[in-house]
């Protein structure tokens, strides 16, 4: 028997590749599919089965590429409901895989055809489950995501009893490989490990101990942030279907002569700039949008970029194909190439630039004793604001910031310093106002990391904080 987690870091997701004696099952696949296929080809084994824990709203699927490369049956629970082929299993329905096998646990809460898979070695003994997005390492999928229509209330109770009648009976020493890590929107506080036991959750995980039922219901729906707006795009590709990754790649993968970059950006495309934050401060192509792959580059794009938009790319040279992928696996499939020799090739052509100014702290913290138009502008999370900020500073999460409102409400004299909580949101925030026409702003380096140790920069925590 052979497991291995193939974790995607950028979106926080695993996959999992099982195999014995030459069969191989995949659980949920993301879309580029080529690494599993590889993986299968290595090792001298056939790809049996596509495995989905459910419906995924933060990334697209990879299960019908697959299908399609491998001819391998797409494998989900109870209470499916798709436009294409699939294998709806019952609950407890067992598939052989070599010495192995997996066996299917109904387990909704989190989506209404949420399921495990429990896998049970060549002595039929109880090894691991696969759990998808119903139980992560210290937490679980929230409720408020998807199911038609059932209140975030009412998939928490179903939640509830999932756990108590699924999920605790389980062995203490049976491994848990969930779906997501820390970092993932599809809980509300996941784990730093990317696997667990169960006996080690049902000591340490809030979900899994002794409480009610109302009790649980309120616990596991109080502070849910807002999904990120490709969550319902996402969902609803995985459960239609969608293009193949390959035919997207063709489009995008398009070297464009200055000319051609230039006609398609008059014609409404958006361009998207992924060089690196301290790299695209320097000069950039004006109205551009900055998202950085150094970072959670495409939960970015999902949540900042319009799905119905033409995009075109500016990037590192190499870095074409990698940029079209990270896309693709959140939704994007409007891409329509590249600027051939990338922002080079604009700069050697005389083109118009534009830029951002960066300052260091201690320049923030001269300009604030002596600029009264000065407004700082703290672009984290509400809850990492409330924490620590600078005093009077304004936070505008970074996900406001596509709201054409609120950047209409700065006055024209104003001076705006914009910082996050390490130098990456801010730089994205500052092209955002920058292509709306906002261009009397700064980009504080290092953040609030930076800003909390400068000692002349006066700051403060929201009360919520301080009990």
């Amino acid at each position: 028997m052979f497991i291995k987690q193939l974790y995607t870091g950028c979106i926080s997701e695993a996959a999992y590749y099982i195999e014995s004696d030459g069969e191989a099952a995949i659980i949920d696949p993301l879309r580029d599919t080529e690494q599993y296929i590889e993986l299968a080809k290595e090792r001298n084994a056939t790809i049996k089965y596509i495995f989905e824990t459910h419906f995924h709203a933060d990334f697209v699927s990879g299960h019908l590429d697959l299908h399609q490369k491998t001819g391998a049956p797409i494998i989900y629970g109870p209470n499916t409901v798709t436009k294409f082929s699939v294998h709806i299993a019952t609950d407890g329905e067992t598939f052989t895989l070599g010495k192995i096998s997996l066996e299917v646990l109904h387990t909704p809460g989190h989506t209404i055809e949420s399921c495990c898979y429990l896998l049970r070695d060549e002595n039929k003994k109880a090894h691991a489950i696969f759990t998808g997005d119903t139980l992560f390492v210290g937490d679980v999928g929230r409720p408020d995501l998807s199911s038609g229509d059932l209140s975030k209330e009412e998939l928490a109770g179903i939640m509830y009893d999932t756990l108590q009648n699924k999920i605790m009976p389980l062995a203490d020493d049976i491994l848990v490989y969930p779906a997501h890590g820390a970092g993932s929107s599809c809980g509300k506080n996941l784990g730093v490990e990317k696997y667990s036991t169960i006996g080690e959750e049902k000591q340490s995980n809030y979900a899994l101990q002794q409480q009610t039922k109302e009790t649980f219901i309120q616990t596991i729906t109080a502070d849910l942030e807002a999904a990120p707006k490709y969550f319902s795009v996402n969902a609803q590709l995985n459960k239609e279907g969608y293009e193949a990754l390959e035919s997207i790649k063709n489009k995008a993968l398009q070297p464009l002569d200055i000319n051609t970059f230039k006609n398609r950006f008059n014609s409404d495309a958006i361009i998207l700039d992924t060089r690196p934050a301290a790299v695209f401060t320097q000069g950039f192509i004006p109205g551009s949008i900055f998202i950085g792959l150094e970072e959670r580059f495409a939960e970015w794009a999902g949540s900042l970029l319009p799905f119905d938009k033409t995009m075109i790319l500016v990037t590192e040279k190499g870095k074409e194909e990698e940029t079209v992928v990270r896309l693709a696996r959140v939704g994007f499939s409007k891409v329509e190439g590249y600027l051939d020799g990338g922002f080079d090739t604009w700069l050697n052509a005389g083109e118009t630039i534009d830029l951002i100014i960066d300052i260091e702290p201690d320049e923030l913290a001269m300009d604030i004793k002596h600029d009264k138009n000065l407004q700082v502008i703290d672009v984290r999370r509400e809850t990492e604001y409330a924490v620590g900020h600078v005093k009077d500073a304004l936070n505008l999460p970074l996900n406001d910031l596509t709201d054409l409102a609120t950047i209409a409400a700065f006055e024209d004299n104003q001076n705006l310093y914009l910082h996050c909580g390490g130098g990456y949101r801010s730089v994205v925030a500052c092209s955002l106002l920058k292509r709306q026409g906002v261009h009397n702003l700064r980009n504080v380096l290092g953040g609030w990391k930076a800003i909390s140790e400068e000692k002349n920069i006066k700051t403060e925590k929201e009360a919520s904080a301080l009990n």
